[in-house]
């Protein structure tokens, strides 16, 4: 039916442990895959390649929810590639982290009572690398416990020789192209770190703060503007008013006096302005606010900057040198002895911008920066994915992917950090500015200097898809693995990481795309659907649930849960419920060991299998159809869940026990079905084995003799089917599960053995009464059988003597109670259905719910008649 993996099959060399222990397994096997060089990829190789880059995550970060989560579907994805004939690489690095690293060392530094500046730049960044090298990459380790199969032969990091060429190369050709350039704009600043940040660092979150409502101006030319920042009032340039509003046209082109200050400032009309909000009236202050800033430079204001870079105030006397909120309170008390304050709100809750690393208030802030102008790049990355070079899964996150792209603004590189690619730009004493490539000399001579700033972190992440294989070279590797074929990501993160390495891999690899494929996961979430956080308790250490139930089960978990773009809600009993089912994948192979399960010799032609044989190898062959299809889709959580009823349900919960009786009875039938379920093992194993690597590793070899299931060739669809077997095996489960919800529902216990006559002739369950029998508990007849209930069901008759186990009259009674309940149901349900003017008015999906009421109420009358027909008269 399905051919056997490259292996060379043999008996079982040694009986499987009773039980299955993780922690004796997963770090031996582990380090024996790497030591054997399996995720290894060869650029030379004639097979064709497949390539994930990860994701770097940071130098100073540690495994996650997030990461595992992630790292469990890549790997899954590069397992089965591999197992599918693919020079499959998986390649793995490192972000340098700027601020994440810097903000480190510079704390341990504090401890020892001393600041960056009292080492210098130079000592300063080599005592980061010291730390990088002995502190840095925490998470690699973990990421062998989950047991990521990356190519640790090609480890990249952000800040190594070959990627430092790279950004220079890149922003040497940017540069050279007028695609970067240096200018004043308002950043987001951060007081605590001294550097501009990205969009991405910062955090935003409710903050209690106050709505303060000042005069400005006198007497006719009086307006009020509100504000939460009353300090950045010192540099308001003017007050902005909508074009069309009535109220303050005669202002319009007018200069008033800005309170505390010997300045005037201009009325001017910007149709940015809401007329209906607030007063309709807004200060202006260019410096310190972006939308003022694009105010300012509409109506060509002054731009005037009254705080350092640490936020303290360095204008206008009486407030000069106080702290920004130190400021805010002494400016709105000054104001309130000239009788300017209209109206104050405290608190007053809105969205403040914080600093992701050290939780500072971020200030925005007019700098001198340097920036990507984006607009052709852009356009690059959005029509990559609008001609189908690139595709999104799933396609309805294309949106935010166009909403992002089509209006993206300049992006500023540019850091006020140490640690990081500083930036290769040089000034000369007479003005000169030299961008210098890497084949470049950088200018010497006295009076010229570099570009003190670094580079953002997200410039480097940037080119990750292509430098990490070796550009600007033209290396093998490059020529064999680029472009690469899935990028698993996020989705929280399409705007800054997956767009950024669209722009940049389109820019330098003239005009082929990074990757072929975008794959967007959600979040994990707790199991209630919410955010985790530490400071809710809510926070979870991957590890500590692998310390606990095993990687497999922590993988699986998760893969269960990931939808396509959709949070994945995760909870300790579903990991329990996962470990569970690693045992159960443990026990049953055990089993299927001890009875002559085996790979040898090739499976028997149909005419000599059993039903429940024929059944089981089409479900497989099914199976391998089915999650295939699944796997090309990222549908990982139905194919796990495929998986897993596959597995539990009919390969160990019916094949096995169907099969027992044929073991028993030992002989040909019993061979056969030793190689039918070994089949069925050897195949699930491997269906398994990219989500769960590591219990199926040590089955899969112990039942084949094989090297390694991570090398084994993945399962292919041989094509049989046998409709008729699944039929009759499904009659036969269906005489099964109405027998014991019978026993359940008269109270036997499920080993209580009772009297039973089965009449099958002429039905195509004969062949199964011994199997019918041992499941059900059912023994023979004997001379004083008295049949108390009968049981019509799957064509067949199932009577059985209850005569002593139940009391009749009173499960008459409960049974009579339960079918009039169902009635009931019913009669409520049609009543809905057949109401004209409830099906107009109620959603589909009321109506969709009242129709299944239906049905099943349909099915619990049948159900409670056929067990009242079949139980004793009173």
């Amino acid at each position: 039916m399905t051919e056997n993996a490259q292996q060379q099959p043999s008996a079982p060399d040694s009986e499987l442990p009773t039980q299955y222990a993780p922690a004796d397994v997963e770090g031996p096997l582990y380090e024996r895959w790497v030591e054997r060089g399996y995720f290894e990829a060869d650029a030379k190789s004639e097979k064709p390649p497949y390539t994930i880059v990860i994701p770097p995550p940071n130098v100073t970060g540690s495994l996650h929810l997030g990461h595992a989560f992630q790292h469990t579907l890549m790997d899954a994805l590069t397992r089965r590639k591999r197992m599918q004939g693919f020079e499959s690489l998986w390649l793995p690095g490192m972000d340098h982290a700027g601020i994440a690293t810097q903000n480190v060392v510079e704390r341990e530094l504090g401890k020892e009572g001393k600041s960056r500046h009292d080492l210098g730049r130079e000592a300063f960044v080599e005592r980061v690398w010291q730390w990088k090298d002995e502190y840095g990459g925490k998470i690699l380790g973990q990421m062998r416990r989950l047991g990521d199969g990356v190519d640790w032969s090609r480890e990249r990091f952000t800040m190594d020789e070959g990627l430092s060429q790279a950004v220079q190369t890149i922003f040497k050709r940017l540069y050279d192209d007028e695609l970067i350039y240096r200018a004043e704009r308002i950043i987001n600043w951060c007081p605590r770190c001294l550097t501009a940040i990205s969009d991405i660092e910062v955090e935003y979150q409710d903050d209690d703060g106050e709505l303060v409502s000042m005069k400005y101006g006198e007497g006719d030319d009086t307006i009020v503007v509100a504000t939460t920042r009353a300090e950045t009032m010192l540099g308001d340039t003017a007050v902005a008013v909508h074009p069309d509003d009535e109220r303050y046209k005669h202002l319009v082109g007018r200069h008033i006096k800005l309170p505390l200050t010997d300045r005037t400032i201009p009325v001017v009309a910007d149709t940015h302005v809401d007329p209906e909000f607030g007063t309709g009236a807004v200060k202006v202050t260019p410096a310190h606010d972006p939308n003022d800033f694009a105010i300012g430079q509409r109506h060509g204001l002054e731009s005037l900057t009254v705080m350092d870079e640490r936020g303290v105030i360095t204008v206008h006397g009486p407030f000069e040198g106080l702290d920004r909120f130190e400021a805010r309170s002494a400016i709105v008390a000054a104001l309130r002895a000239e009788g300017r304050i209209v109206a104050e709100k405290r608190p007053y809750v809105h969205s403040v911008g914080h600093c992701s690393r050290c939780k500072t208030t971020i200030e925005p802030r007019l700098s001198m920066q340097w920036w990507v102008k984006v607009a052709p790049l852009a356009k690059a990355a959005g029509d990559a994915v609008r001609d189908g070079r690139v595709k999104i899964h799933p396609q309805e996150m294309e949106k935010r992917y166009f909403d992002w792209v089509d209006n993206l603004h300049d992006w500023c590189i540019s850091r006020q950090l140490w640690w990081g690619h500083r930036i290769p730009v040089w000034y000369g004493p007479d003005g000169e500015v030299v961008c210098v490539g890497p084949d470049d000399e950088p200018p010497t001579g006295e009076g010229w200097t570099q570009d003190s700033d670094v580079l953002d972190t997200w410039f480097s992440s940037g080119l990750w898809p292509f430098s990490t294989l070796g550009w600007p070279e033209q290396t093998p590797d490059l020529k064999k693995f680029y472009p690469t074929d899935v990028l698993l990501t996020g989705h929280d993160i399409i705007f800054f990481w997956v767009a950024r390495m669209m722009m940049f891999g389109l820019y330098a690899m003239d005009g082929e795309v990074p990757f072929k494929t975008i794959a967007l996961t959600g979040l994990v979430r707790d199991q209630f659907g919410k955010k985790m956080s530490k400071s809710s308790g809510t926070a979870v250490d991957p590890l500590d649930w692998m310390n606990a139930y095993g990687s497999d089960a922590v993988r699986f978990t998760l893969a269960r849960g990931a939808n396509p773009g959709t949070d994945v809600p995760i909870g300790e009993d579903w990991v329990q419920a996962s470990r569970n089912f690693a045992n159960k994948i443990w026990n049953a192979t055990r089993f299927a060991l001890m009875n002559g399960a085996t790979i040898e010799g090739d499976l028997p032609p149909a005419e000599k299998l059993s039903a429940t044989d024929r059944w089981i190898l089409s479900r497989l062959n099914e199976t391998v159809t089915q999650v295939d299809a699944l796997y090309d889709d990222f549908q990982f959580a139905k194919l796990s869940d495929a998986l897993y009823h596959f597995a539990w349900d009919e390969v160990f919960d019916w094949y096995v026990e169907l099969s027992k009786t044929t073991f028993m009875a030992g002989g040909e039938p019993a061979k056969v079905s030793g190689r039918v379920l070994g089949e069925v093992l050897d195949v699930t194993l491997k269906l398994l084995h990219p989500i769960v690597p590591f219990v199926t590793e040590t089955l899969w070899t112990t039942l084949t003799g094989g090297e390694s299931v991570v090398v084994a060739e993945w399962p292919k669809d041989s094509g049989f089917r046998d409709t008729a077997a699944e039929r009759e095996i499904e009659t036969l489960q269906q005489v099964i599960t109405e027998v014991r919800r019978f026993r359940a529902d008269q109270g036997l216990q499920p080993g209580q053995r009772v009297p039973a006559r089965l009449t099958l002739d002429g039905t195509a369950l004969a062949p199964h009464e011994a199997a019918i029998r041992q499941l059900l508990r059912l023994q023979p007849e004997g001379d004083a059988f008295a049949a108390t209930a009968t049981l019509p069901v799957g064509g067949a008759t199932v009577a059985l003597d209850l005569s002593g186990t139940i009391d009749v009259a009173a499960e008459r009674k409960r049974l009579a109670k339960d079918l009039a309940a169902a009635e009931k149901e019913k009669a409520q349900a049609t009543a809905k259905l057949g109401n004209e003017a409830f099906l107009a008015k109620a959603p589909d999906n009321v109506v969709e719910k009242i129709r299944g009421r239906l049905t099943k109420a349909d099915e619990d009358i049948e159900r409670i008649k056929a067990q009242l027909e079949g139980l004793p008269q009173a």
